[in-house]
């Protein structure tokens, strides 16, 4: 299997560039603008023209930019825009149904079927689900219509203003311009204010303030994570999955698992690995302007007692995480990819053989955003991938590596309806599913109270006797373990 190559690396980051919602805004509404009015910028006066209408417009991207319109807030945006033809009440609508037309090309067609097609497989047909999939998306993507559509409305629409006064002679009229942002910038922080309350709530003290001595050998000789990257818990319950309902049914299964804010895949790993929330580590979306997590890893600290860690996952993790990742190439077929993960996963225990060991099956969430979490589709991936880990962890016993090892399985987020997405924490994607088992797992031990995924990396490091990561806030799940062993069976 492929490692992933320093063009698809940098592949990986341009395209964040527009899968991303927060900078798809900016690049997506100067891309229709210039395209809209080509024939008309044609000469110098022009062009200056067209640049000095859109330097009036830059408060509004700073405001789009800074501020989340999450879920329901999304709703919300469309009052602006009412506001803003209430007092210009031309608009100009060629412009605006010709932006609907080349958003829905770009995310049914170029992304839903071209890019998909591509990348993992699916059918040139995927356009015929991929529509419905865009309308009902919820998460912080540029895939999320009812909030993409519109901010790029309003800032066409002042962009328009602007340009049109100005080559008409009529003069800008600025201090309506600045009136109506000051309203905008109001009405967004009353609605921030007031309205958005549901982000979970981080940990105030450090790990190695409040938590529990680490022992000073550690318990466990190994610790295997394995996560089912997208697994949404209730259709992961729904699922026929009997290997992994053994695991969590002889261990320890946490029913409240909470993911991080914003629930982008690079944010939970990052926060996974480090304990900490992304206002310490630094990483606020899957598109990372600066590489590295600005805090220690689990893997700093196994370093710190002579252990080592490695992370086999796609190429975007390697931004947060750098060397420590073992990439993969992302570029193959829904139907193969868990099943070259884990065997280039066999390969590096068999001959890296680390003492933390961290496998991203990505399958379930290809699957997810590119069919739907709520078709059979997703449930197979899921079931593929419970065959797959008892594959997996039968090597590993047939290998002499599971004598007393810590096996974690739990998704990094759920996925949301639409287009399989995360990031707004929608229903699906909050409490993911989590579990452990091993010699030092509690059995059959079922733990209600609410837990937050910071809690992984300071429990490795107690598992494996490491000191905690320096900015780890996570508690750890001391509910799941005990100090004495117990024979590791998997019934």
């Amino acid at each position: 299997m492929k490692s992933a190559s320093k063009f698809e690396k940098f592949a990986a980051r341009s395209w964040n560039l527009l899968n991303e919602g927060k900078p798809f805004t900016p690049i997506f509404t100067v891309g229709t603008m210039v395209l809209f009015h080509l024939g008309d910028i044609g000469s110098a006066g022009r062009i200056t023209e067209f640049l000095l209408a859109f330097l009036t417009v830059l408060p509004l991207f700073f405001i789009y930019f800074v501020y989340d319109f999450p879920l329901f807030l999304r709703n919300y945006l469309w009052i602006p825009l009412v506001v803003f033809i209430i007092i210009w009440p031309e608009p100009n609508i060629t412009l605006l149904l010709f932006a609907a037309g080349l958003y829905f090309f770009f995310t049914v067609f170029f992304w839903g079927t071209l890019y998909y097609h591509l990348r993992i497989g699916t059918s040139w047909l995927n356009f015929t689900r991929f529509w419905k999939l865009v309308l009902k998306n919820s998460d912080s993507t540029s895939g999320n219509a009812q909030e993409q559509l519109p901010k790029v409305f309003l800032l066409l629409s002042v962009w328009e203003l602007s340009f049109t006064a100005l080559t008409s002679d009529i003069g800008m009229p600025l201090l309506d311009i600045a009136l109506f942002y000051g309203f905008v910038f109001l009405f967004t922080v009353i609605m921030h204010r007031y309205l958005f309350d549901w982000k979970p709530k981080a940990y105030q003290t450090y790990t190695k303030d409040e938590g529990p001595a680490v022992p000073e050998n550690g318990l466990s000789d190994k610790v295997i994570v394995i996560v089912i990257d997208g697994m949404r818990k209730e259709r992961f319950y729904e699922a026929n999955t009997p290997f992994l309902d053994q695991l969590k049914e002889n261990g320890t299964e946490y029913l409240n698992m909470e993911t991080l804010y914003p629930a982008r895949t690079v944010v939970c790993f990052s926060s996974m690995f480090t304990g900490t929330y992304p206002f310490e580590h630094g990483i606020k979306s899957n598109m990372v302007y600066k590489l590295g997590v600005n805090t220690e890893t689990i893997f700093d600290s196994l370093r710190k007692v002579g252990k080592r860690g490695r992370l086999l996952g796609i190429a975007h993790l390697v931004d947060a995480m750098g060397s420590d990742v073992e990439t993969v190439t992302a570029v193959m077929h829904k139907d193969k990819a868990d099943t070259n993960m884990l065997a280039r996963a066999r390969k590096i225990m068999d001959e890296q053989d680390p003492d933390l060991f961290i496998v991203q099956m990505i399958g379930t969430d290809q699957v997810g955003h590119s069919r739907g979490v709520l078709y059979d589709d997703y449930i197979e991936k899921i079931e593929e991938a419970d065959t797959l880990i008892k594959e997996f962890v039968e090597w590993l016993e047939a290998e002499g590596k599971m004598e007393n090892t810590t096996l974690i399985i739990c998704a990094d987020h759920g996925q949301a309806d639409g287009i399989g997405g995360h990031g707004h924490l929608d229903e699906g994607e909050r409490f993911v599913p989590f579990f452990m088992h091993g010699p030092h797992i509690a059995k059959g031990n079922k733990v209600q109270e609410k837990h937050s995924l910071v809690s992984l990396a300071p429990t490795i490091s107690y598992l494996m006797g490491a000191p905690y990561p320096s900015s780890s806030r996570g508690k750890v799940l001391m509910d799941a373990i005990k100090v004495e062993k117990e024979e590791n069976v998997i019934e």
